[in-house]
């Protein structure tokens, strides 16, 4: 009787472990959503080959090709077990198939997590992080984000690629477009009022989306502004300068990292242990993952520090990368890699854990798809257009005001010269994701509303951005002897900021400058409005002007509150969150540059024979476009030493 009584106590116990393993209803534990998350992610790995732990390692692209007219269908493309895909397209119908695939074609079912790079909007765009860091306004900016994830939520998006605290001090770099300016602390304060404003309370929110700290790290110190390039960064500076605003991410909740281009002082971001592993992962107890950046894995091979895809792969991995986004070689090679023992079975699990645990946290598993909405429901939204307006208007930096000539009053006739004048796609700026021109508002359109009762408005373009076209002069200084005050609207094409457009020069093209020249001429007050995506040189402008406004990048929605700053309706607040130095020249980075240079000279003929400083101070339009990092660095790095000149105004009323 007691054996009896034995074998069935074991039954049951055999049972209700059964049960447990499989869930209420006889599925898998990892499929239960009343389980808890990490259950649901040891019961998921424990059921997976290696061949499909590596595939939840890897992203590729997805909506660059969607044509319904093409023969071929994109969804046939993608394996249904891979991990991550960067979601080109808005409709979120293409991204559901692709999801169907996933969930219903693969062994497990493990859905696809949709990433995007949604840096100042989706759909309505903002103004670029650099101007809203010029609004000191964190909330302002959290709410932003907000919108942001609402339209990329709605669309098929989970995920985005930002935001991007990158410490940066050198205007030549076009990523500075991209970041909070120049000081550590106030990266760290717009970072994680981005990160909540993304993920909000609750990650699987229907209208939140994951976010991503990036460059893990340095990756602003780029040296001589390029991109992609050398740093030499000593553990004191990577401290108290560039791990701050990453730091302050981590402990706001941010999902996910992405690894740096560029190298460490020898070790690339990419294959660094010391800032994946010993500093993420262990110091600061981030469980979420790490992503690559594009072909940042594949690039460890230039940078000198593997000879193949394949040693590319290991260092990477082993280093801390958790996800290959587009390099192809964990795919290739990492399942290889484990069987030979080069990396253990055991990292490759724990990486594969922190995917999983973003995806489930953003209630993928549960709700793998994206309901069904029309445009009008997600974009572009009346209180999503508010927050565009408010942001631009807090954004714009007085720079100069003399002899009180700002606001506008009392003025009959006002000339609005220049190439940026009725430019739509330029205020947009680098990084516009979905944004389109049509929807935003030029500075003329803005000022004909703001002025209509006021004054009567004329309009030439003067020149083009740049090149050496000065016959719209005549026409623009014709119009200026008959106006009042003329409004000339300058700055730079949006494609001349953001990844790998770096410039030599701080300065505007000579045509916009002699433009401004001609205009002087006529004795009547010049008011500059400066769309840019860095800080300008304005040496030769502020010279020549009464009055000057940055207005940035300001997004689709900048015209109408630029226009209220210049009529007095709304009084400017934004301040500098970036030095604008008096010359290109005078940019710390460039001078310590120089005197390496110089210094070098007589060691090695012919050593840059300081070069950069002459390219930098003279060229007028000179862009550094650089394909392949460079496998060579740079030595040194020295105390900044240049002296600013910061200029700021504020109304004489």
């Amino acid at each position: 009787m007691k054996n009896k009584n034995v074998i069935y106590l074991l039954s049951l116990a055999l049972t209700g472990a059964s049960l447990l393993a499989h869930g209420k209803t006889g599925t898998p534990l990892y499929k239960d959503p009343d389980q808890p998350i990490e259950k649901r992610i040891d019961d998921l790995v424990s059921r997976m080959t290696i061949e499909e732990k590596v595939m939840q390692l890897n992203q590729l692209t997805l909506g660059r090709n969607d044509n319904a007219n093409n023969m071929a269908d994109p969804v046939n493309d993608i394996p249904a077990e891979i991990g991550s895909l960067i979601y080109f397209s808005s409709n979120p119908d293409l991204r559901n198939r692709i999801q169907k695939k996933s969930m219903e074609q693969s062994r497990l079912g493990i859905p696809v997590l949709f990433g995007y790079d949604v840096i100042h909007g989706y759909r309505t765009i903002f103004p670029i992080p650099l101007a809203q860091a010029c609004s000191w306004n964190p909330d302002l900016v959290k709410r932003a984000c907000a919108v942001a994830a609402q339209e990329s939520r709605m669309s098929g998006v989970d995920w985005t690629f930002s935001p991007m605290i990158d410490v940066a001090r050198d205007g030549r770099w076009g990523r500075i477009a991209e970041g909070y300016g120049e000081d550590p602390y106030t990266n760290a304060i717009f970072g994680v009022a981005a990160v909540k404003g993304y993920q909000g309370e609750n990650l699987a929110g229907s209208k939140n989306i994951a976010a991503c700290l990036k460059h893990f790290a340095g990756y602003g110190a780029s040296e001589g502004g390029r991109d992609y390039t050398y740093t030499e960064i000593s553990r004191q500076t990577l401290w108290d300068t560039y791990l701050l605003p990453y730091e302050a991410g981590v402990k706001a909740g941010a999902a996910t990292l992405m690894s740096s281009f560029n190298d460490i002082s020898g070790t690339p971001a990419t294959a660094n242990r010391y800032l994946l592993t010993g500093i993420l992962k262990k110091r600061w107890k981030h469980d979420g993952f790490v992503v690559s950046d594009w072909g940042a894995i594949q690039q460890l091979r230039a940078q000198g520090v593997a000879a193949d895809r394949k040693e590319a792969a290991c260092k990477a991995f082993t280093a801390g990368v958790e996800m290959d986004m587009m390099n192809q070689c964990y795919d290739r090679h990492l399942a290889e890699l484990v069987q030979e023992g080069q990396v253990p079975e055991s990292l490759l699990d724990d990486a594969v854990k922190r995917v999983l645990r973003v995806k489930f946290r953003l209630g993928l598993f549960d709700n793998p798809y994206t309901p069904a909405s029309t445009e009008k429901e997600r974009f572009l939204l009346p209180e999503s257009l508010a927050i565009a307006e408010q942001l631009a208007e807090e954004s714009a930096v007085l720079l100069k005001n003399e002899s009180g000539i700002l606001p506008l009053t009392g003025l009959s006739k006002i000339a609005v010269i220049g190439p940026m004048a009725k430019s739509n796609w330029h205020l947009l700026g680098s990084w516009r994701a979905q944004g389109k021109a049509e929807d935003a508002v030029t500075l003329f359109d803005g000022l004909e509303h703001e002025f209509k009762n006021q004054a009567q408005l004329t309009y030439a373009r003067g020149c083009d951005f740049d090149g050496e076209d000065k016959s719209g002069f005549v026409e623009a200084v014709s119009l200026a002897d008959e106006a009042d005050a003329l409004l000339v609207c300058l700055g730079e094409k949006a494609q001349w900021s953001g990844e790998n457009a770096s410039r030599s020069t701080l300065s505007l093209p000579r045509i916009q400058e002699e433009l401004v020249m001609e205009l002087k001429k006529t004795g009547k007050p010049v008011i500059l409005l400066l769309s840019s995506g860095r800080p300008l040189e304005l040496a030769r402008l502020e010279k020549v002007s009464n009055a000057m406004l940055q207005v940035w990048q300001p997004g689709i929605a900048g015209g109408k509150p630029i226009a209220g700053i210049l009529s007095g309706r709304i009084n400017p607040s934004g301040k500098l969150a970036v030095t604008f130095p008096y010359a290109t020249g005078a940019n710390p980075h460039l001078l310590q540059r120089a005197a390496e240079c110089a210094s070098r000279t007589r060691e090695v003929p012919g050593y840059y024979q300081c070069a950069v400083v002459r390219v930098c101070v003279r060229a007028q339009l000179h862009h550094v476009r650089v394909r392949r990092p460079p496998a060579f660095g740079y030595p040194g790095k020295m105390r900044r030493q240049a002296h600013y000149r910061d200029s700021g105004y504020e109304y004489g009323r």
